[in-house]
């Protein structure tokens, strides 16, 4: 389950950089909207699957919501999942 977990969370902060140094702007700058849809889906299912993640991490590691509430909103911010995988994730 470790390892599942800092896999999506590192995926998932790839993707988010993805969308926001990217996606966003060529879809502004460029009037390119296609890229941003692909890599749009992409986050979403990642965020998806890194909160359902964290959510059963903390459950099966009796680590209180406490922590699943530092993991959520570390999915909610560019470079936040980095974070968690550096500080609470390696071993």
């Amino acid at each position: 389950m470790l390892k599942t977990f800092k896999l999506i969370a590192i995926l998932e902060g790839i993707s988010y950089l993805l969308l926001l140094g990217v996606g966003m702007p060529l879809k502004y700058l460029a009037n390119m909207p296609t890229p941003n849809i692909y890599i749009g889906y992409a986050h979403g299912f990642l965020f998806i699957a890194y909160v359902a993640l964290a959510l059963l991490f903390t459950i099966e590691k009796k680590q209180g919501f406490k922590r699943f509430v530092i993991y959520f909103i570390a999915g909610l911010l560019p470079f936040g999942t980095f974070y968690v995988e550096r500080k609470y994730l390696r071993s």
